[in-house]
């Protein structure tokens, strides 16, 4: 069962975000699954390992019903105002209100380019992004 994605991103200004697909990976490995988040999550944790799953959120088999963005924001970078930044190599897939009634973020990191992306192929090396977890 794939998750029931919210999207209220997508009503802000359309310069606060891009349409962007996950670049597909060659064989996509389950390598943790935290059960206790994805239950606080209301998210079936049997689907998230499951082959449609792993398809599914390693991009390779994004679910129509599925609208991934990339992020746009604005900052200092190096010193100077930079009024278009945006997320490189992260895409949000969606939304899902957890069960104590917070909306939490579902994000790929290292998922492909997005406008974005500058010069970067937008992936992110395995070990860092666990590092980050």
């Amino acid at each position: 069962m794939a998750i029931a994605f919210e999207s209220t991103f997508r009503s802000l200004p359309d310069s606060l975000f891009s349409p962007v697909r996950p670049s597909p990976v060659r064989q996509p490995a389950l390598i943790r699954l935290n059960e206790a988040l994805a239950e606080e999550l209301g998210l079936d944790a049997h689907w998230l390992g499951s082959p449609e799953g792993l398809a599914a959120l390693s991009g390779n088999d994004v679910p129509d019903a599925w609208t991934p963005i990339a992020l746009a924001y604005a900052g200092h970078q190096f010193g100077n105002f930079v009024p278009r930044l945006g997320d490189g190599r992260a895409i949000l897939l969606g939304e899902v209100v957890d069960r104590a009634g917070r909306r939490r973020d579902i994000q790929l990191k290292g998922a492909g380019r997005t406008p974005y992306s500058r010069r970067g192929d937008g992936r992110a090396a395995l070990g860092p992004v666990l590092r980050e977890y």
